[in-house]
């Protein structure tokens, strides 16, 4: 297969807008076409390395065990490419780079020729399998790295490795065998390696990495990466596997593009040294068996750091992603909480005046009344408390999410305080069919709570016990110790509740469904009783049956 027989591959796009996704892995989602240059310097960068490759890293016959080549064609084809043009400008200049640079080593008109049909095949199949199951490209998720590194690192160089191998052993002996794995794994160490630091030098990476902290970081490890070589491959035992924490604190440190960096720092050492006939594993082995065992130890060993890295990424941009959705829910969490306090301020004062007029008027402060005027009054007032009632525990409600709400937690005798709570509810108008009972098992039931706060929440629970469970006709307020806390239970015998509205009972302005029925409420209670009771160090809960009545608790610590 030649190159103009691999480029209908490539190209095989609509014209308007081929390759969205490339636009948005190579420069952060600011598209912009490849400047003219860039293919010829490309063309230019592609032509030194297929030359120093071919100089001074053949291992295998004509075969090179180390080529970078084909990574910089196809890291800068897939980042900046766009459009059947540049993707045909693009392969013509790549061919004839390889091609001249090939005929400038030295290698005969036909070899070259099937070196250039070779790479391009592998080059083209790259793009073409990247842009098919590695869209985004994005090199910074583990999805997107591993898909590239499989698409375009793994399988691209196959037909070009089968090619060449079948091609050179037609001109000649050839060990085919060997041949085929050093330009396989070769190939696909430099496409592994410099493609995706190509591709994920994004203009947000390069301005992390650019700054002093990060660049001294960079420079020392490194260091440390080069050091490591030097002390873990020479001598015996061999150490190389120390390397492995320090590519995974390069990774965890810097990212991919540094990880990218370390490794092709540490292929050119490993796999250039197994060339010069100093490589880790020498012993009994001959250079193209040395050459092979190096890229598979960068291969196999140390570069599944990429991936790490590129996991490593993607978890803190998720962790970034979260902290800013938090970020954004608390200010809006402010502003609503800063228009209920001002709502419920508003509220108030007119609340009042009625309020007091309705007073007057019932007590016949305004002129005599007839007995519906009077009823009339009465109602009116009765609303205007229930109003009034609301803009307090909406003011409850924003001072506690503002966490405004300051609570005096002091020794609280509880059965005096279920005392007071049932004394008050016998007094309003719907307990007169309704039993209350205080039951105390124990003594010293005396809770560490603010006695404000506890009455308020106690009321509100006693207040909806006798509400929605008066079908019962009787109400339980029972204390008792557990271990280190009080229990205070409220007690009903009414419908009960489904499992369903158990779980959304704590919900702010949730009224479970009871919008139009005729008991009052307005669904802020019981979120506030959580949050108050929350304030004391304390949990509150609801066991339920339908049917069988409900038990609100509350367990706080005992003094």
């Amino acid at each position: 297969m030649t190159a103009s027989s691999a480029l209908p591959l490539a190209i095989e796009r609509p014209s308007a807008d081929p390759h969205p996704s490339v636009i948005r892995a190579g420069d952060d989602g600011a598209p912009s076409a490849a400047h003219p240059l860039v293919p010829v310097l490309m063309g230019i960068g592609v032509a030194v390395l297929v030359v120093m490759a071919v100089m001074n890293t053949r291992s295998s016959g004509a075969v090179a065990g180390l080529w970078g080549a084909n990574g910089l064609a196809v890291g800068v084809w897939l980042r900046t490419a766009r459009g059947r043009r540049q993707d045909a400008l693009y392969a013509l200049v790549l061919s004839l780079s390889i091609l001249i640079a090939e005929l400038v080593v030295g290698n005969k008109p036909a070899l070259s020729l099937i070196f250039t049909a070779a790479s391009m095949l592998e080059v083209v199949t790259a793009v073409v399998l990247a842009r098919r199951f590695a869209p985004t490209l994005d090199m910074g998720t583990l999805g997107g790295m591993v898909r590239f590194l499989i698409c375009a690192a793994l399988v691209a160089p196959i037909p070009a490795a089968a090619f060449s191998s079948l091609a050179l052993d037609q001109m000649g002996p050839h060990d085919l065998v060997e041949g085929f794995q050093t330009w396989w794994f070769g190939h696909a160490l430099g496409i592994a390696v410099i493609g995706v630091l190509i591709l994920s030098l994004t203009p947000s990476t390069v301005a992390r990495l650019g700054t002093p902290r990060k660049l001294l970081e960079g420079v020392v490890l490194l260091s440390a990466v080069v050091g490591v070589f030097l002390v873990g491959f020479s001598g015996q035992p061999k150490l190389g596997f120390v390397m492995i924490p320090v590519l995974l604190a390069v990774a965890v440190r810097l990212g991919v593009a540094a990880t990218g960096v370390s490794l092709l720092v540490l292929a050119v050492l490993v796999v250039g040294g197994a060339i010069a006939g100093d490589g880790p594993y020498t012993a009994g082995l001959t250079s193209g068996e040395q050459v092979l065992l190096a890229q598979m130890m960068v291969l196999v060993g140390f570069l599944p750091m990429l991936p790490m890295a590129a996991a490593l990424e993607e978890r803190d941009r998720l962790a970034e992603t979260t902290q800013e959705g938090r970020r954004r829910a608390e200010r809006a969490s402010e502003a609503k909480s800063r228009l209920l306090a001002n709502v419920a301020h508003e509220i108030k004062s007119p609340v009042a005046g009625i309020i007091g007029i309705g007073d007057l008027w019932a007590r016949g402060g305004l002129g005599p009344v007839t007995p519906q005027q009077e009823e009339m009054a009465d109602m009116l007032v009765r609303t205007a408390r229930q109003v009034e009632a609301l803009s307090h525990d909406l003011l409850d409600v924003a001072r506690a999410e503002a966490g405004s709400v300051k609570v005096e937690l002091r020794p609280t005798e509880v059965c005096g305080l279920l005392e007071d709570v049932r004394r008050a509810s016998l007094l309003r108008a719907e307990t007169t069919e309704v039993e209350m009972e205080v039951v105390c098992e124990g003594e010293g039931l005396i809770a560490l709570a603010d006695s404000q706060r506890l009455a308020q929440v106690l009321h509100n629970l006693t207040s909806n016990a006798i509400k929605y469970g008066a079908a019962g006709g009787r109400v339980v307020l029972r204390a008792t110790r557990v271990h280190d806390d009080i229990r205070v239970e409220v007690i009903d015998f009414g419908p009960g509740l489904t499992p369903q509205k158990q779980a959304q009972l704590f919900e702010p302005f949730n009224r479970l469904g009871l919008e139009r029925s005729t008991i009052e409420g307005h669904g802020v209670g019981l979120a506030l009783a959580k949050r108050l009771i929350e304030l004391q160090g304390g949990v509150i809960g609801v066991q339920s049956t339908p049917g069988q009545g409900a038990i609100f608790w509350i367990q706080i610590p005992a003094a």
